[in-house]
């Protein structure tokens, strides 16, 4: 059985031998600070030396960023549901939480690539139709061109198949100022744009109300105009090493 209740656990154990019952069972596991039910995820990482490199690496570059260069945060943010309430919010009021329809059409998906500048905590991004190599590389020269010759540009980038593709690193190859930085797998929380993606998540995607695909891709535009209007750098606080934190 993969999930047990008390009363099952205090019938198998009474069937072994073991006179228990549910409640005195459940006042011994709480007494250990054990719960049958309540799980929390947790990713069995392999130990690997490169990772921690790696986060080094990167973690360098929010710390101690390189001089006459500019650092980008960048990622894509999939999956985007265009969620249609059949009915709309009815208001808070005094005394009661805002209420919301449970049933919803489904209205499109929306991606979006997006590059959180380090330092100033701006962020440039852009609907994209498909996450492959060919549109990763065109938003990158639309970066490219926009910055001056002479600043180097240090990329943080995670292990996507558009990313790490043969026609992407040969880009890169090709314009020797721009340095990537691979996170390692598993470790998306080293990327500083998951951050944005997180306020993103709250403060457009979780409550909102969207009519259609383009209704949530100009909202979630709409957001990062008045997000840029008072970002700032976020502080990063984590120091690349196993024991610390």
């Amino acid at each position: 059985m993969s999930t047990w209740n008390y009363f099952e656990l205090a019938e198998k154990l009474n069937g072994e031998g073991l006179n228990v019952s549910a409640l005195q069972l459940w006042r011994i596991l709480t007494a250990m600070d054990i719960d049958l039910i309540r799980t929390r995820g947790w990713l069995n990482r392999r130990d690997d030396p490169g990772f921690w490199v790696r986060v080094r690496d990167v973690c360098g570059l929010y710390l101690s960023p390189p001089v006459n260069a500019l650092v980008l945060s960048v990622d894509e943010k999939i999956g985007m549901q265009a969620k249609q309430r059949v009915v709309g919010d009815c208001p808070p009021s005094p005394g009661r939480w805002r209420r919301r329809e449970f049933e919803y059409r489904r209205r499109g998906t929306g991606v979006l690539v997006a590059a959180l500048d380090v330092a100033s905590g701006q962020v440039l991004a852009e609907p994209i139709e498909r996450n492959d190599s060919v549109t990763f590389i065109r938003f990158l020269e639309s970066i490219h061109h926009n910055i001056e010759p002479g600043v180097a540009v240090h990329v943080v980038l995670d292990n996507g198949a558009s990313y790490t593709s043969k026609l992407t690193r040969q880009w890169f190859v090709d314009l020797p100022r721009w340095a990537v930085h691979y996170t390692p797998k598993h470790a998306s929380w080293v990327n500083q744009v998951e951050l944005f993606f997180s306020i993103l998540q709250r403060k457009v995607i979780r409550n909102g109300n969207f009519g259609s695909r383009d209704d949530l891709i100009a909202k979630l535009i709409e957001f990062v105009i008045d997000y840029d209007a008072t970002a700032g750098p976020f502080k990063w606080t984590y120091a690349a090493d196993p024991l610390v934190a």
